[in-house]
């Protein structure tokens, strides 16, 4: 006769034991934290799901009246709510991620301590989650390019936008990778979190959200082509809208660094998993 048995003793896991069994057997709970993640965003709220529309008009909007009105920045001939909404949609989806990711052990430190399963299904739930959002946002605004279009407004749609879901794949690499580098510091170093916080929203401006690389200055700019997120966002914009630039040796760069970056998180992920209960 089969037995069942309640206790399984297995050898200690291997820096890069991914456990890709354990996280299949557990999709039942990914899918319960994408739901939670979606659905706790807009409850007991009077819009709902709403706001996944008018968070991103509002930011467009005051990013038109700022940076485009007041700072005059161009945007190569773009019109400013494309230009702007390409920028936000993409940017949201990589810092939710992003915070997703960090928060995965200080967040889930109560439901860590008292229940196993693969820790990695709290990042990718929150991968999942946040790519629903994406996909509301990119409605907005392929309602918002349309009605450009409509209008007469000249636009260069071209063959790179069919990038477009490796750009939002490598995006949320980056996130995760990023992420899980940060959870697995701020599990025992909790005033870390601040500093990442305040360092997230400088870095946006480091990213060619609101601003094309060309009006970028050329004593900076060597800067600004160093973070890999760089590539990706001009590549969106240059796809759907013609300015921006597609550049695959910057595209190849910012593959490399998300792979470096993803293994060794995975490694650290990995490292503090086994003993983070002793310090969270």
């Amino acid at each position: 006769m089969k037995e069942d048995w309640t206790l399984v003793i297995k050898p200690e896991k291997r820096l890069l034991d991914l456990d890709l069994k354990g996280i299949w057997r557990y999709r039942d709970l990914w899918y319960m934290y994408v739901k939670r993640d979606f659905v706790t965003f807009y409850k007991q709220t009077i819009l709902g799901p709403l706001w996944f529309f008018i968070q991103p008009i509002l930011t467009t909007i005051m990013y038109m009246f700022v940076f485009g009105g007041l700072a005059g920045i161009s945007t190569d001939g773009a019109p400013q709510p494309l230009f702007y909404l390409s920028g936000i949609m993409l940017w949201n989806y990589f810092s939710d991620c992003f915070n997703g990711a960090s928060g995965t052990f200080t967040a889930n430190a109560g439901i860590f301590g008292k229940v196993y399963f693969p820790r990695l299904v709290v990042p990718l739930a929150a991968l999942t989650s946040n790519l629903l959002k994406l996909l509301i946002q990119l409605i907005l605004f392929i309602l918002v390019y349309l009605y450009f279009v409509f209008t007469g407004t000249p636009l260069s749609l071209n063959a790179t936008a069919l990038l477009f879901p490796l750009l939002v794949l490598l995006t949320a690499l980056h996130a995760l990778s990023w992420g899980l580098i940060v959870s697995s510091f701020t599990s025992k170093y909790r005033d870390l979190k601040f500093l990442v916080s305040f360092g997230l929203q400088l870095f946006m401006y480091a990213t060619p959200i609101i601003y094309p690389l060309s009006a970028a200055s050329e004593k900076f700019r060597w800067a600004l082509e160093l973070n890999p997120l760089t590539p990706i966002f001009e590549a969106v914009k240059y796809g759907c809208l013609g300015c921006g630039s597609l550049s695959w040796g910057g595209l190849l760069y910012s593959t490399l660094f998300m792979t470096v970056t993803l293994f060794l998180s995975l490694i650290l992920f990995n490292r503090v998993e086994r003993n983070f209960m002793d310090t969270v």
